[in-house]
């Protein structure tokens, strides 16, 4: 037997154990090689629950274990380091648990803020530097650690108490879904809670940066005076928040920032 046919073998014997694998690199039944797929399964099990503390917490040993196994059964690793094994895990736990978004959205937001702070370094954009750009043709850029998603669960307010060590509140749905950001500033991982308005202003912009395009949305929505309000807010906001950046502003001008 040639090395890489050992090597597949023993990697498929560590994903499904079957008989004929082992037949080929062993014997069937060694305990040694039993050795070899536990310790391979508990190591893959420690990572997610490395990477999924407070969801852990929240689902209960049972429940997480079997969604960690069966997980494990169906998503060998894929990359050349286990910190990226978790990341497809939010899947499984759709799969799984279907009526449950508060699970899934506890989970994305652990993954997310996870991401965010092994997120390329890019300096936000100062407010003194937008001062004379010509906002029709701007493009914004914000930072490569921003991500959204739309939630129907408390998960956010789930994550926090249990984050600051407080009573837990139960899981419900909200009365209207919102959208969640997780993005990094300076060194430290942040989570927002914002409207749908905004949630779809963010896609919008991260999509195509336009402003101009952003505040011809808003005012369709809201109305010119409401609309051109708003896009200076979520601006403003974005800014101290320190989401923005880039920015082009015009095919002949450089852009600020990278």
């Amino acid at each position: 037997m040639i090395l890489a046919e050992l090597q597949r073998d023993f990697s498929s014997w560590l994903l499904h154990a079957s008989d004929e694998t082992a037949g080929r690199i062993g014997v069937a039944g060694d305990p040694g090689l039993a050795v070899y797929q536990n310790n391979y399964r508990a190591q893959l099990v420690g990572c997610l629950e490395e990477s999924f503390p407070q969801l852990r917490a929240w689902m209960g040993h049972d429940a997480f274990l079997y969604a960690a196994v069966t997980h494990i059964d169906r998503h060998p690793p894929h990359a050349w380091t286990l910190d990226a094994y978790a990341d497809n895990f939010g899947r499984t736990l759709a799969d799984l648990f279907p009526r449950n978004p508060d699970i899934h959205e506890l989970a994305w937001i652990e993954w997310a803020l996870t991401a965010a702070f092994v997120a390329r370094d890019a300096e936000p954009v100062a407010a003194a530097e937008l001062a004379t750009l010509d906002w029709d043709a701007t493009r914004l850029r914000f930072t490569p650690s921003l991500q959204t998603r739309r939630a129907t669960s408390n998960a956010a307010d789930i994550w926090r108490a249990m984050r600051e060590g407080k009573e837990r509140p139960e899981g419900e749905m909200l009365a209207e879904a919102c959208g969640l950001i997780v993005w990094r500033r300076g060194f430290v991982s942040c989570l927002h809670a914002v409207d749908m308005l905004e949630h779809e202003a963010l896609g919008q912009m991260q999509a195509n940066g336009s402003f101009s395009a952003l505040c011809e949305m808003l005012v369709e929505r809201l109305g010119e005076s409401e609309g051109i309000a708003r896009a200076g807010s979520m601006l403003a906001g974005w800014i101290g928040s320190e989401l923005i950046t880039g920015v082009d502003n015009g095919p002949h001008q450089h852009a600020l920032h990278n």
